[in-house]
């Protein structure tokens, strides 16, 4: 590949009409005879200096959702580490067999020359992908102030009926589990529909849990940043990918799942997420309810 292909190649990035080095290959590969191959691209971009970063991937926000998440943000700045110790924090997460983060990476001019020699990507650096996932699980759980919640596994769509059976065994066991006073613990989820449904508020408020009350937490759409629980899933994530080799079916995935999220998350890891929210809420108002680092 000639050095003025990658010349154009940058230009075309600085123009914002590629960004990736697979985009950049077919772009090539459009106009010229000779064919390049993606690992070409990249030497050459090295080349004339040029790094690949993540791309980050954050939720779409909209004037509304930072009105409401700053409101959030102001309502609970307020709230002491006695009164984040209350909060339950709960979620869904789907966890592949095959791991795969969905990262993309975007190329950008580097100030200072590249850290790697030009040359193929170590395959040791490489997560393998395979076609249709290789098999995942869904599950839900939740973090306390003690440690991980009990963890259910989801065989079938997650709808309201089921969600509320979840509220009703899950979450309370892991109340009982804990010790947690019954009257006393707030409740966040997110404002997934069948989070909001009818079904699973009547069930919530029969037991005194609104946001009324102060039980329930007044939660912002688009915030996944605000919720520790979804760092609490990529530690998670991470300790499975650790495990070579991968898990030959769901059923094995389940057993690394549980056995982790059981017996390897410290409660200190859980609070130190917990103790985040302050810094979490600063964060959201000094942006004005915009993306965070979260």
């Amino acid at each position: 590949m000639a050095y003025r292909d990658a010349l154009f190649l940058r230009v075309l990035i600085h123009r914002g009409e590629l960004s990736t080095a697979i985009e950049a290959a077919g772009r090539l590969n459009t106009e010229k005879q000779d064919r390049v191959s993606v690992n070409t691209v990249r030497r050459a971009l090295h080349d004339i200096r040029m790094v690949a970063k993540k791309a980050v991937k954050k939720p779409l926000l909209t004037a509304r959702h930072k009105k409401a998440r700053l409101e959030f943000a102001k309502k609970y700045q307020h709230f002491t580490e006695d009164d984040w110790k209350r909060v339950i924090w709960s979620d869904e997460s789907k966890v592949n067999r095959i791991s795969s983060d969905g990262l993309k990476y975007v190329w950008v001019d580097s100030n200072k020359p590249p850290k790697v020699n030009a040359a193929d990507i170590d395959p040791a650096l490489i997560t393998p992908t395979v076609k249709h996932g290789g098999g995942s699980i869904v599950v839900w759980s939740c973090m306390t102030w003690y440690g991980p919640g009990f963890l259910a596994k989801i065989d079938t769509t997650l709808d309201a009926v089921l969600y509320v059976r979840i509220l009703k065994e899950d979450l309370w066991d892991t109340v009982n589990w804990y010790d947690i006073d019954p009257e006393q613990f707030i409740f966040q989820h997110d404002n997934d529909p069948k989070h909001t449904s009818q079904k699973a508020r009547d069930y919530l408020a029969s037991i005194g849990m609104t946001e009324a009350s102060g039980r329930v937490l007044t939660w912002p759409a688009q915030s996944p940043d605000l919720n520790p629980i979804e760092h609490l899933w990529t530690h998670l994530k991470r300790k499975l990918r650790d495990i070579k080799p991968y898990a030959k079916g769901e059923h094995e995935l389940w057993e690394r799942i549980t056995q982790i999220w059981n017996n390897e998350i410290p409660m200190e890891v859980c609070q130190k997420l917990i103790q985040s929210m302050p810094d979490r809420l600063e964060a959201v108002i000094k942006a004005k309810g915009g993306h965070t680092k979260y």
